[in-house]
């Protein structure tokens, strides 16, 4: 519906429609629009309710647990073919009774710490007042700081003239997934001890810091204190991690400015602005794809060449302050 055309070439900036490019000329050949993502989606339905009133059906409810409608479809090969989904087929006793409630409630949220934020934040939201608010935090936690920050954007903007610190969140312990996702600028987040995957997802202005706890034994260094696919699709906003990332670091970082001390495989995949500081080893596949923004490497021991792709890529020495 947005036009792709399944070249597989999307590492490469050579889209030849203008969906996966920083290519000013083919991003011209884009044709996609909301439109006929709708017009597909309508289509979807419509073949739907063909395929159901070919079979009797007036609706999808009443299809479910009819296994009896269903038959493994041969693919012409004994090695495709070698898959028994019998088991599946099976019309288990009761099915016929088997019903969707449209109509039952949803499941109520439990509490997070998240809401909790908002909570504690009235001043900050009312008044902006300064503040820093400090919690435990558990890997159960997730999207710290994300609800906070549409509460931002809707009372100050998103090009708000808060400082970066207006409102500061200290936590200590395990951070869930998504730590600072689409946090926005007046907003940072301070952890000590450690953080899940997709920190900084979305990052929109925010500043995020995560150092090891005080009482840690272990080298920063010489440890990942954050997960994999860190600042995926950030567009502005600060990371700083004592301590190494994990594979696929600021991926399709648009605009973040970032430090850490190493990351795993495919660091700066398809990045096209922004900056990275890595100041240890980084893993196999670093900047594939990428065609925007700054990725610096401390590498004194020259190892970081092997594992750069430079299809996209052009390498050179540091030689003048930046």
């Amino acid at each position: 519906a947005m036009g792709c055309i399944m070249v597989r070439q999307c590492q490469s900036n050579t889209c030849p429609v203008g969906v996966c490019t920083q290519d000013e000329d083919l991003r011209g050949k884009f044709s996609g629009s909301a439109d006929k993502v709708v017009n597909l989606i309508t289509f979807y339905a419509q073949e739907v309710r063909e395929i159901l009133a070919s079979i009797g059906a007036r609706s999808l409810g009443e299809v479910i647990g009819r296994a009896d409608l269903l038959s493994q479809v041969s693919r012409g090969s004994a090695h495709l073919d070698d898959l028994d989904l019998n088991p599946l087929l099976i019309t288990v006793d009761g099915a016929d009774q088997i019903s969707y409630d449209r109509h039952k409630p949803r499941n109520s949220v439990p509490d997070t710490l998240d809401a909790q934020i908002v909570t504690d934040a009235a001043r900050f939201l009312q008044e902006g007042e300064k503040m820093q608010l400090q919690y435990a935090v558990q890997n159960t936690s997730r999207s710290i700081g994300t609800r906070i920050s549409s509460h931002i954007v809707t009372k100050f903007g998103m090009r708000n003239s808060l400082q970066p610190d207006h409102l500061t969140i200290k936590l200590q312990g395990s951070a869930g997934q998504a730590l600072g996702a689409f946090a926005a600028p007046g907003l940072k987040l301070e952890v000590a001890g450690e953080a899940n995957d997709y920190v900084g997802k979305g990052l929109s202005g925010g500043t995020i810091v995560v150092r090891p706890a005080q009482i840690s034994p272990l080298v920063a260094s010489e440890n990942t204190i954050i997960g994999n696919t860190v600042l995926y699709g950030a567009t502005a906003g600060y990371l700083f991690a004592a301590g190494r990332a994990g594979e696929r670091f600021a991926v399709r970082n648009s605009g973040a400015k970032t430090v850490v001390e190493g990351c795993g495989s495919n660091g700066c995949e398809y990045m096209t602005g922004g900056i990275s500081v890595v100041l240890g080893s980084i893993g196999a596949n670093f900047g594939a794809g990428m065609t925007g923004g700054m990725a610096y490497l401390y590498d004194p021991k020259g190892s970081a060449a092997p594992m750069m792709n430079m299809e996209t890529l052009v390498m050179c020495s540091v030689t003048a302050p930046h």
